[in-house]
């Protein structure tokens, strides 16, 4: 009898448990720092809190936690992704809040935070720590039924130091490109990367050059040239995060669908 009234119990209170949020359109959020966010981090390393309306939460917007967990997206989306550095604001929450403005088939969108600052392309080979966890959280992103609908990559800072890195980038980028969409299975994933702003070394240009250069279908390039700096030199503000969130979006809505 007490069995029977417990299996009652719980069926009813699991018909009020809400389903798990699920998103429709996922995006990939991958590469160093500025992808990651610094917007808004002050002299002594700590986020000022401060969120740009573009940036404020929505409930069509949702985050996949560093558990593999979907929850609704805030800011600092990284903060339990690039965990050696202080997050701040990033250009995703820009991003994902003009895409769906303008196009509201995406529906519910879901952020997969992959960034981690001070990182060089060679990190992001097949094979390393960095690619199989983007791989892992991409494959993770989708078993609530979802679709992968493109990855935004901005990096290339740490590969400006050496002549060497610089010269080896443009092949290096290309092979991470082709193999993130192969072991994906989607051949011809979008991919919108971003021309540095600045750099750790003196081949800023070299490497732009070679981001500028990259001739993939369905791959395209947004220039962060110009965008205002922190006072470090190499981070984006927050208002500048803004801005390449909403180019980014810009450049998206002009790929072709997969």
């Amino acid at each position: 009898m007490l069995t029977l009234l417990f299996l009652t119990l719980l069926a009813q209170a699991q018909l009020v448990i809400p389903a798990s949020p699920q998103p429709n359109s996922i995006f990939l959020l991958a590469g160093q720092s500025n992808m990651s966010g610094r917007g808004g981090i002050t002299m002594n390393n700590t986020w000022d809190g401060f969120v740009p309306p573009e940036c404020r939460p929505n409930r069509n917007i949702l985050r996949l936690t560093a558990a593999l967990a979907w929850v609704p997206a805030t800011e600092p989306l990284h903060k339990d992704i690039n965990v050696y550095a202080t997050a701040g604001v990033g250009p995703g929450m820009s991003f994902a809040n003009s895409v769906l403005a303008r196009d509201s088939r995406l529906g519910v969108v879901g952020l997969v935070p992959c960034a981690v600052g001070g990182t060089a392309i060679g990190q992001w080979g097949r094979g390393s720590l960095l690619y199989g966890q983007l791989v892992r959280r991409a494959s993770a992103a989708v078993q609530g039924g979802g679709k992968i609908k493109g990855m935004l990559w901005y990096q290339g800072e740490s590969d400006t130091v050496s002549l060497e890195a610089a010269e080896q980038y443009k092949g290096r980028l290309e092979k991470f490109f082709v193999d993130v969409r192969s072991d994906l299975k989607l051949p011809l994933l979008p991919i919108i990367q971003v021309a540095l702003a600045s750099g750790l070394g003196p081949y800023i240009e070299k490497v732009r050059e070679a981001q500028l250069g990259l001739n993939l279908t369905n791959v395209e390039c947004v220039d962060a040239k110009g965008l205002q700096l922190e006072p470090d030199y190499v981070h984006l503000t927050t208002q500048a995060e803004v801005q390449l969130g909403k180019m980014l979006a810009n450049s998206f809505l002009h790929t072709e669908p997969v």
